[in-house]
């Protein structure tokens, strides 16, 4: 047998794993093989580095443009991260509320990626967190609903099919790469971090919705990642700002945790991200998964049988920077068991990191190289062997449109989730003529810039009930502007309320506050006294509705969304059934598969 011919079997042997990765036809292994006997030592280490870059427009005469350039030089970058955008926002006391956060735009995300691949040496893999489609970061492109609401919608078709839009629409734009679906059990109440991104609390359902997204994702083309492993749900700590530990035992872990993982690796799924969070039942060692041999190796690569590519989370994140610097930090992960070091603070430190483990025996080449196959096998996979740029002129033709959005509408309308409706208000008997006081109640007012609370359920209202009053309030509202909202609800026939309270990671929130909570109930009372419909739609974080407990009527959305607001305001007219079911529990309320059903009128 020729030694070329030895290589190709050596990689087809490689390739196939217990998770059942496809193999590579011959060209392609052969291709596999060939770019890693020509990498050098440092071309070797960087294609275990990602680095970032936004999808906004960049201009190739541009300092931004030169700094991508050059980190694909020097870091000899294996891949890219996509990111929406940033702009510049007042550092302000008293009034800041200005979100810096902006969305990317489709072709000028595919610019930027065509442009890189045509400058380096080895194609990239790009990546992009598209959890819930990807508009999530690149503006026109289709949102879909968070995870939860797929949950309570309990439609693994609908899942599958999002996934599937979501690739075609990733790859129109030339990312290869989806950080989704997430597989966390999300049994935490008091969880700020992963919450309506987890499709529930049941390890079977949420699964089931797991598999189905990762068959849509690659089933359209696009590289599914399981997250965050093995398992973000039961935390109270957001690993942007600190290291959670989860202390279960290990039998516990089996039994919760892990089920929706193996669920989504039997689906083939082709990569796994590692949770930043100690598991101290796993590895008695003090510091993250990302660091954790027992947990990467042995865990998942060993016990699961998974033969993708894993990748950290990002390495900015304070549960990482607070411990180490970016080139230890990138080591340590390598060491692990980590394939690919994702959004290092400083990719060029991270890539002379790994050389020079290389160089001391800290890691060894066999480990490296076996890394640097996986991921060009992911990139032959995609045939970037073959292509690495796409069409810009054919961006439009993939990315938004009607037919993508309404299945998310299908999903926003399903997902609705009538919990309570003690006066049996839902859909609410006001007729076209009566007079309805809406309160837009928000957890706090910043970073709302690309969702901004009620911009279509005002509207949307309005057109049902055009003697709608509309009064926002929140955690700055003042003492005097509640108690003039409380004397205004004695004047209308009906109130609605709807209540936004995100957990945003990074921001260390989760709930309303009290003196807003307060005043809901005092609306209540004072509706109840006068035998005045009143409903509140929780858009968000459902665990919210628990602190508000005597509203008498209760809709679940899961959702910050045009869609999701829409879909609010037509169940609450009657033009749509209701029939979602909760996919967690509300603790000492609510089990988990509760929910009120409504048929629709049908009125358009």
């Amino acid at each position: 047998m020729s030694r070329s011919l030895c290589l190709v079997v050596l990689a087809l042997l490689l390739v196939a794993s217990p998770s059942a990765q496809a193999p590579l036809d011959r060209e392609a292994a052969r291709w596999v093989e060939t770019t890693l006997k020509g990498l050098s030592l440092d071309e070797l280490a960087g294609q275990l580095v990602f680095g970032r870059l936004d999808a906004t427009f960049l201009a190739t005469d541009s300092d931004a443009y030169d700094e991508l350039v050059r980190l694909v030089h020097e870091a000899h970058l294996g891949g890219v991260t996509a990111f929406g955008g940033t702009e510049p926002a007042p550092r302000v006391l008293l009034n800041d509320t200005y979100g810096p956060v902006i969305l990317g735009q489709p072709l000028a995300i595919a610019s930027t990626l065509n442009r890189l691949q045509a400058v380096a040496r080895v194609p990239l893999l790009t990546s992009a967190d598209f959890e819930w489609g990807a508009g999530m970061r690149i503006h026109g492109a289709t949102k879909f609903p968070r995870a939860m609401a797929f949950g309570a919608a309990g439609d693994a078709g609908l899942a599958e099919e999002a996934g599937r839009l979501t690739a075609i629409e990733g790859r129109a734009m030339g990312v290869h790469v989806n950080f989704a679906p997430v597989a966390d059990v999300n049994n935490n109440p008091r969880n700020p971090v992963i919450n309506i991104r987890a499709f529930g609390e049941d390890p079977a359902r949420v699964g089931t919705l797991v598999g189905a997204w990762v068959r849509g994702l690659q089933g359209g083309g696009m590289d599914a990642t399981l997250k965050h492993f093995p398992g973000h749900g039961d935390t109270d700590v957001d690993s942007h700002l600190g290291l959670p530990v989860i202390p279960h035992p290990r039998a516990r872990i089996e039994q919760v945790e892990l089920p929706p993982f193996r669920a989504g690796i039997a689906a083939e799924a082709h990569g796994v991200m590692v949770a930043h969070i100690e598991l101290p039942e796993i590895d008695k060692a003090v510091g993250p998964a990302t660091f954790s041999r027992p947990v990467v190796t042995d865990l998942l690569r060993g016990e699961l049988g998974f033969g993708g590519l894993i990748y950290s989370d990002s390495m900015r994140m304070d549960a990482i920077t607070a411990m180490v610097e970016p080139g230890e930090a990138a080591v340590r992960a390598v060491a692990a068991g980590i394939d690919v070091v994702l959004d290092s603070p400083d990719p060029v430190a991270a890539t002379r990191a790994i050389r020079a483990a290389l160089d001391a025996g800290r890691l060894t080449r066999a480990q490296v190289e076996a890394s640097a196959r996986r991921i060009l096998t992911a990139k032959a996979r995609l045939g970037l062997h073959r292509t690495r740029t796409v069409n810009i002129e054919a961006v439009p033709l993939h990315v938004g449109g009607r037919t993508h959005e309404a299945v998310a509408r299908a999903v926003a309308e399903k997902a609705l989730t009538l919990v309570k409706d003690e006066r049996t208000a839902v859909p609410l008997a006001v007729p076209r003529g009566g007079s309805v006081l809406y309160l837009s109640v928000l957890d706090y007012p910043s970073n709302w810039r690309t969702a901004s609370p009620s911009r279509t359920m005002i509207p949307a209202l309005r057109e049902r009930w055009p003697d709608l009053e509309s009064v926002e309030l929140s955690d700055r509202t003042t003492p005097g502007e509640l108690a003039l909202v409380r004397a205004m609800a004695s004047r209308y026939d009906a109130v609605v309320a709807g209540v936004f309270v995100r957990a945003a990671s990074a921001s260390g929130r989760l709930d309303l506050a009290p003196q807003v909570a307060r005043l809901l109930e005092d609306v209540a009372r004072i509706t109840a006294r006068r035998g005045t419909p009143m409903a509140a739609v929780f858009f968000g974080n459902p665990y919210a509705s628990m602190s508000v407990p005597s509203l008498p009527a209760v809709l679940l959305a899961y959702d910050f969304s045009d869609h999701a607001e829409l879909a609010a305001v037509r169940a609450l007219a009657g033009e749509t059934a209701i029939g979602g079911t909760l996919p967690v529990a509300l603790p000492g309320l609510f089990p988990v598969g509760h929910g009120l059903t409504r048929p629709g009128l049908g009125q358009p």
